[in-house]
């Protein structure tokens, strides 16, 4: 039996120890709808380009575009909602989502992106096309995300360097450091000059963190951005990667930032475009973690049914925006 001494530190212990889990399952909670303003950052940015923008006729995609060098950063408060854009319904948002988390658990082939639930890279990463880079069919090659981001290739490291492993590492022992650091980028196997071995080269990914007292920042930095198609899914499956890390730290999430460097609009996406910024702006939509997300410990765990979408109240879906690979 036990005396009334140690009773008292029993009942403490799983008083901490709950306390403990209580502080990694609390929920973080966005602001009312009613309470969060319009959002017409995207808007915004679309308008710029489609006013200032450069013509390029010559590019690897073979068609003319819109092109705006450095645009405007778009700031999001998580408080006040998720980037899920308003101006045309996004039905692809759990895709996206799965995307990222594939990507940062080292997916390099279009079947694992499917095992994860993201199924679009198979239309692209085609026999034809991988053989004439050099690259089994269904391989997005060395050069690609999942590479650069699990396992990338390091001397001494058979396996390469996993670099979100270390990031949540850092960012829970020494989270007031200047290096929180993330990039898709491997120079030689992504380059046109080196020894190209990508089917997509990655143009997004290249990530910041700040923590602020116990909130999360992070800027995602974008060197290539297709507005209409590919920025939307960058939007969101970021924002779903920022509450994941958030959690798995013990941080609230703060702001995401979106950095771009050449933003662009497709000759034939601007008809699509053009409609877009006629809409009126709406407020941002709520994005949480599911209960059983909740309980995740390790950020590799994540998927994109951990991820859902409330007051969520967009424009009509417009179809068949093309897209520039």
């Amino acid at each position: 039996m036990l005396g009334s001494k140690q009773k008292r530190n029993s009942i403490n212990l799983i008083k901490n120890a709950l306390g403990d889990t209580e502080r990694r399952i609390n929920v973080f909670e966005m602001k009312p709808p009613k309470e969060r303003s319009p959002d017409s950052q995207y808007q915004d940015l679309l308008r710029l380009v489609l006013a200032k923008g450069e013509r390029q006729e010559i590019n690897n995609q073979g068609i003319s575009c819109l092109s705006y060098f450095k645009p405007p950063d778009l700031r999001f408060d998580l408080r006040n909602g998720v980037p899920l854009i308003l101006e045309r319904k996004i039905s692809f948002w759990t895709k996206a989502v799965a995307e990222i988390f594939a990507m940062i658990n080292g997916a390099r082939t279009v079947s694992e992106f499917e095992k994860f639930g993201c199924n679009w890279w198979g239309q692209w990463a085609t026999k034809e096309i991988c053989e004439s880079l050099g690259l089994p069919e269904g391989d997005l090659g060395a050069g690609s995300y999942g590479v650069a981001f699990h396992n990338f290739p390091t001397p001494g490291l058979p396996d390469g360097f996993n670099q979100f492993e270390a990031l949540v590492k850092g960012l829970r022992e020494k989270p007031y450091l200047r290096t929180h650091l993330i990039s898709p980028w491997h120079p030689y196997f992504a380059s046109e000059f080196g020894e190209r071995q990508v089917f997509v080269a990655p143009c997004h990914g290249w990530l910041t963190f700040y923590v602020r007292g116990k909130r999360l920042d992070m800027c995602m930095d974008q060197r290539s951005a297709d507005l209409p198609i590919g920025v939307p899914a960058n939007l969101i499956q970021y924002s779903a990667l920022l509450l994941a890390l958030a959690q798995v730290t013990e941080l609230e999430p703060g702001q995401y930032i979106h950095t771009f460097k050449n933003a662009h609009i497709y000759s034939d996406q601007i008809p699509a475009v053009k409609k877009m910024i006629t809409r009126e702006a709406r407020y941002l939509p709520t994005m949480k973690i599911s209960d059983a997300g909740l309980r995740l410990e390790s950020l590799f765990d994540f998927r994109s049914e951990h991820f859902e979408i409330s007051d969520y109240n967009p424009h009509p879906a417009i179809p068949g925006i093309p897209v520039a690979l």
